[in-house]
């Protein structure tokens, strides 16, 4: 008996663990899916269902529709007015497993006010459970959802359409939301989408397979939570491992513990310490069951170093080879979670990996909309809002991009004052920071340089079949740009002076560059953004072509005002 026991565990041990979300619009049936898979998979102790049985019976919410029915959303509606209002508004979190794999299930709330919630409980997980109301078919918060999953960097997204049997069983209704949302998840960046019609009060499709749908061949969704290939979604190329403690027993033990991030460290490696850039070589990795040849993420280790080193809470240890952005300056996206909006003139704590340091966000660069995914202007973030913003740090920290590496990309905003996290924060490849002359980084930001100047940076050159044509209409850009009060002025073109240029445009210049290209054209680049294409008609008078591009450049935001 107590080697089937420690058989049993040491086979539960091994088994792989996916975490995944429940997300939604609110009454799609989130916490009934839940209930529902808890069920099935017998994940339920007996005084459980019977409390749950007695609070369906008394109709303690809107679930049950007979007295021999159960309401499974009472086994993760935990709170009184969750139950009262049969809505989810905190984040509840359950565990069960079958015979292929362990769960951990989020349950966050489906309603726009609790949209932050959702972010937290969907940061961890592998697998984002979208569900649809067959009635109601795609609502604007399911695209908000499925914006945020992306955004978290979920790999991996299942559609589940429920409610079915008020539809009729109906293959029709199915194969529409599945056309509709797919077509907009092919916008965002899972690495697959699946979709499954189920009826999660019914259990249709959830544990069991439906005999109301002959039609569907696909499996139940159990079936695909067992299936899914997740273990190549952790990122162990990458080392990142941030020290967390220095631990010092004795005289004879120097250990740095921490949790692995990212990557695979192995007893001899190579390693450089940041941000010293001191390199070192592992001697030892041991672990509370004792010495390991080799960890990986996400496993809690302590690592002995060969050479007497200064390495300390915050700093980072990294493969030679392969190191992580070491900056003050970065852009990402942020779910803003606050009901104070963000204040540009305000610092804040930034918590990353384990390091705490003071930021600033320079600027907002633009809100995005879920429904449409398409970016607006915006001088600040509120509740809910997601955007994305370039930070300054009060000393370099060290980085990737969240969709390289979730461990080392995310960091977290906090008020000094009352301690609240007012933003969930992922890093974005951005551009390269603005040169000084000598090659150094600049201390003063783009947001101070248009601050003081009233302008962005601009860049623009000029292609016609004539180099004289083309130089000539840079002269008119230049007077014209001046006379409206702009800081402008016109360059002849070579590699060398284009380089300048840029440079100038860095610093809050505006820049009309002459060039010969052939095809006539000009192009248009504003602070970071893209360089844009400008059709140019050769017939048009100079002082004309040149009014047009002045007002593109208006419209690009290139300066304040008109």
């Amino acid at each position: 008996m107590e080697r089937d026991i420690e058989g049993y565990l040491r086979q539960h041990e091994e088994k792989e663990l996916l975490r995944f979300v429940a997300v939604g619009s609110v009454d799609d049936g989130k916490s009934t899916l839940i209930g529902r898979l808890l069920h099935d998979t017998h994940g339920l102790y007996e005084d459980q269902l019977e409390a749950v049985k007695r609070a369906s019976i008394k109709g303690a919410t809107r679930g049950a529709a007979a007295e021999s029915e159960i309401d499974f959303s009472l086994f993760t509606d935990g709170l009184k007015a969750e139950r009262e209002q049969g809505i989810t508004i905190d984040v509840a979190y359950r565990y069960f497993s079958t015979s292929k794999r362990k769960f951990i299930i989020a349950d966050t709330p489906g309603h726009v006010q609790y949209t932050r919630n959702m972010a937290t409980g969907a940061s961890t997980a592998n697998v984002a459970i979208i569900l649809i109301d067959a009635r109601l078919g795609i609502l604007p918060q399911s695209r908000r959802h499925a914006y945020i999953a992306s955004l978290l960097g979920i790999p991996h997204l299942v559609v589940g359409v429920n409610k079915m049997d008020l539809r009729d069983w109906s293959q029709d209704v199915f194969e529409a939301i599945r056309a509709e949302l797919g077509a907009f998840a092919e916008r965002l960046a899972f690495k697959d989408v699946h979709f499954v019609p189920i009826s999660a009060l019914r259990g249709d499709n959830v544990v069991h397979p439906s005999e109301s749908m002959p039609w569907w061949t696909g499996g139940t969704l159990l079936e695909l939570l067992e299936t899914l290939p997740i273990s190549a979604d952790r990122n162990l190329d990458d080392l990142r491992y941030p020290v967390q403690y220095v631990i010092r027993p004795d005289l004879t033990y120097r250990g740095f513990a921490g949790q692995i991030a990212s990557g695979v460290v192995r007893v001899g490696d190579e390693v450089v310490a940041l941000p010293s850039n001191k390199r070192t070589r592992v001697v030892s990795i041991d672990t509370w069951e004792g010495p390991r040849d080799e960890a990986f993420a996400p496993m809690s280790v302590s690592l002995r170093l060969a050479d007497e080193i200064d390495v300390s809470r915050g700093d980072m240890l990294a493969h030679p080879h392969d190191l992580p952005r070491v900056d003050a300056a970065f852009e990402a996206m942020v779910v803003w979670m606050s009901e104070r909006p963000l204040d540009p003139e305000r610092s804040y704590l930034l918590k990353h990996t384990t390091q705490m340091v003071r930021a600033r966000v320079e600027q907002v660069r633009a809100i995005t909309d879920p429904e449409t995914l398409e970016p607006r202007p915006a001088t600040t973030l509120a509740l809910n809002d997601i955007g994305r913003i370039a930070v300054r740090t009060q000393r370099p920290i060290f980085h990737d991009a969240y969709a390289k590496n979730r461990g080392s990309g995310a960091f977290v905003l906090i008020d000094s004052i009352t301690n609240d996290t007012v933003a969930a924060g992922m890093i974005v490849d951005a551009p390269a920071p603005a040169l000084a002359p000598g090659g150094e980084r600049t201390q003063v930001s783009a947001a101070e340089r248009r601050a003081r100047l009233g302008q962005s940076g601009a860049a623009v050159t000029v292609a016609l079949p004539s180099l004289e044509d083309a130089r000539a209409l840079a002269w008119v850009l230049e007077r014209q740009l001046f006379d409206v009060g702009r800081v402008a002025f016109a360059l002849p073109a070579s590699p060398l002076v284009t380089e300048g240029a840029l440079l100038a445009c860095a610093a809050g210049g505006l820049v009309a560059i002459a060039a010969e290209r052939g095809a006539p054209r000009a192009r248009l680049r504003v602070g970071d953004a893209e360089w844009t294409d400008v059709p140019l008609d050769p017939a048009e008078e100079r002082e004309r072509l040149a009014a047009c591009l002045l007002e593109a450049l208006r419209r690009r935001g290139a300066w304040d005002g008109h």
